[in-house]
């Protein structure tokens, strides 16, 4: 439908007075917002009474300060909705990042998360939601420049938006944008999910998992903001560089706390390089049954009684009576707890005891006598206080003890893989790989309850292993959990062939699996060269589709050079990746020495345009124009070097050239 059409019951003004209509109200809108920053900033905490509740007005009040700043370069709303009558409801709504109102409270923009603007993107002439248009907006920068009209209380056929697939297709520079004006129906079937649901995302390249992710995420903290206020959210990604291309989008669409980090920042950076077999085997969800075994296994039969002497008389617990309290409370706590309710109900017998020579203790005595040395020396003795990784230690360095713990469940094969070949003098000094992160995680939760979050967000999942996984999912036991991923990007030796699977050892077993399979950003024609791959590393899945053809768009060339490519590139607008193996980033900086380039660094924020990206890092990133070079030693450099290639393959918006003297891979020489 072309630009500027309107609904043959409303008014045809000329397009012009259209336009300078629609830009005075996104003028109005920005003072309005920029009244309401500046009435936020007026308001003090002083009034609040105590101090400490100053400092938490005080952080509300930032918090915000903070969620109402105007961004110059970003729209203020994107959509309008004229609404038929018979509702109490405006007849005009115009749809936005946020709530913006006038002085007298009229609403001047309604929040995209808000139920009435769910029409935005569900309406449709077969179910129009009581729409008579819906008018989009073309932006430059920040400046409104074009509407669009389609109009829904006709029937028939409205035809694609030219606005809307501009905004899709327009070149980017620097960190991910929302997509907030252009999700799709089923994008926002996912989005609006109630927060009780867990929905797992199978998301083909292109499709927006991690924008809808990010949404959902947004639209959980609008519509349950007291709720998630008190338990949080969090979003958890495979790297930095992955958080530094995201972390614009929550900011924009006005949440600025939300957690953001990766596993190995919630669980603890541990670097020590091990085979990939071992850490494949510690990653196994039969280790936490190991784990708990290991645990247990610290608590000694007790052979004496505790003798408490007070004045001239002595108290004495039997033997047995310390062997019936251990036999209890093991297993059915908490090792921590545990040993606190030991000391406590040993000090309760005592207390018998006294009373039963007339005394009248109360519970300041209970607790002095827990603390007594005389508790204390045979809790010690039989329930001895540990730190996760002394267990660890003790399970990686004695064989005797790690079989005694495996009971059936690992191989005497297996168990001789855990075990460290030089041992560390002590567990002070060892040294923990990522893989030993996650156990630590199991048995610090075996120790002490890990609290919950509200909600959690996991992207890039099918990358993660069973204990990965079991540790993410004590962070959502009390609450659920948005997954993400692709089985056919699975690039981890222990990478999940089942969402399934993912859903169950995440401890969200109810969880709803969807899968996305139309792609709006990787062109067709790069989607289907890519998609030769997956017969060969995800056999079950659907070939991926994509809303655009991309006539064009591919480029395999032999013994080409990138520094051409490069050049070729920066001729044309967008940002460039250059994905190179891992090992031939040096060389490949070396090559684009003549060009302003930086290199991707993990654990840091890159914003220049052209970028040299090391194989290993392009997961969740997406470039304008991206520059593949040797997939043959993309393949050779990991056990599931076809995954990473088809990664590689789909992080193109705009075109993909692939430089090669090395024989293609045979799935795409056909």
């Amino acid at each position: 439908m072309p630009a500027h059409q309107l609904a043959p019951d409303i008014p045809d003004d000329r397009p012009t007075d259209v336009l300078a209509a629609e830009q005075a109200h996104l003028a109005e809108s920005r003072a309005a917002l920029k009244a309401m920053r500046v009435h936020a900033q007026s308001l003090s905490a002083d009034a609040a009474g105590d101090w400490v509740s100053q400092q938490i007005l005080q952080s509300l009040l930032d918090k915000r300060v903070a969620a109402l700043a105007d961004h110059p370069d970003t729209p203020l709303f994107f959509g309008r909705l004229d609404r038929a009558s018979g509702d109490d409801l405006p007849g005009t709504i115009y749809v936005g990042r946020r709530h913006v109102h006038d002085g007298h409270s009229k609403p001047l923009v309604i929040d995209w998360r808000a139920p009435v603007s769910q029409a935005f993107y569900q309406a449709s002439p077969a179910d129009p939601m009581n729409i008579v248009r819906r008018r989009r907006f073309g932006y430059h920068g920040g400046a409104l420049t074009a509407f669009e009209d389609e109009p829904l209380g006709e029937g028939g056929e409205i035809g694609p938006s030219k606005i809307l697939t501009d905004e899709i297709e327009r070149p980017r520079t620097g960190p991910m944008r929302d997509i907030v004006a252009t999700i799709q129906p089923d994008q926002d079937d996912i989005v609006r999910s109630t927060l009780a649901q867990t929905v797992c995302v199978q998301g083909a390249p292109g499709t927006g998992k991690t924008a809808v992710g990010l949404h959902r995420a947004a639209y959980l903290l609008f519509t349950h903001r007291e709720r998630l206020a008190r338990s949080g959210v969090m979003i958890v990604g495979p790297n930095r560089a992955f958080l530094s291309y995201i972390s614009s989008v929550l900011p924009a669409l006005g949440e600025v706390k939300v957690d953001q980090t990766t596993v190995a920042g919630l669980l603890g950076e541990h670097a020590t390089s091990e085979d990939p077999l071992v850490s494949a085997l510690k990653g196994d969800a039969r280790m936490a049954a190991v784990l708990e075994r290991a645990l247990w296994l610290h608590i000694v039969k007790p052979e004496e009684g505790v003798v408490y002497t007070k004045g001239a008389y002595r108290f004495r617990v039997a033997d047995y009576e310390v062997r019936e309290v251990v036999a209890s409370l093991r297993g059915t706590t908490r090792y921590n707890p545990g040993r606190a309710a030991m000391a406590q109900r040993l000090a309760h017998l005592v207390l018998v005891r006294m009373e039963q020579r007339g005394d009248s203790p109360d519970d300041r005595v209970q607790d002095a006598v827990a603390r007594s040395k005389p508790v204390k020396q045979i809790v010690d003795a039989v329930w001895p206080k540990l730190t996760p990784e002394q267990v660890l230690f003790k399970l990686l360095s004695n064989p005797e003890f790690l079989a005694k713990a495996s009971k059936s469940d690992l191989s005497p094969e297996e168990q001789g893989k855990l075990i460290w070949p030089k041992p560390y003098r002590g567990w002070k000094s060892a040294k923990w790989s990522a893989a030993d992160a996650a156990l630590l995680d199991e048995l610090r939760d075996l120790m002490e309850r890990t609290p919950s979050l509200g909600h959690l967000v996991v992207d890039e999942a099918q990358d993660l292993s069973e204990m990965q996984l079991r540790a993410l999912g004590r962070r959502c036991r009390n609450g659920s959990a948005t997954v993400l991923g692709d089985l056919a990007q699975g690039t981890t030796p222990w990478s999940t062939s089942s969402w399934e699977s993912v859903l169950e050892h995440l401890g969200q077993r109810e969880g709803e699996v969807t899968e996305l399979t139309l792609g709006f950003r990787v062109p067709r024609e790069v989607l289907d060269y890519a998609a030769r791959l997956l017969p060969s590393i995800a056999p079950g899945l659907a070939a991926p589709r994509s809303l655009r053809p991309g006539l064009g768009s591919l480029t395999v060339r032999q013994g080409g050079t990138i520094a051409q490519a490069a050049e070729e590139a920066l001729a044309k607008e967008g940002s460039i990746g250059v994905i190179v193996p891992d090992a031939l980033v040096p060389e490949a900086s070396k090559a684009l020495a003549g060009l302003p380039h930086a290199v991707l660094d993990p654990d840091a924020a890159e914003e220049h345009r052209l970028l040299i990206v090391p194989a290993t890092l392009a997961k969740g990133l997406e470039y304008d124009h991206v520059i593949v070079v040797e997939p043959a030693d993309i393949v050779e450099a990991e056990p599931r070097g076809l995954a990473r290639l088809y990664v590689v393959l789909t992080r193109a918006v705009t075109s993909l050239t692939v430089l090669h003297d090395k024989a293609l891979p045979a799935q795409l020489a056909v």
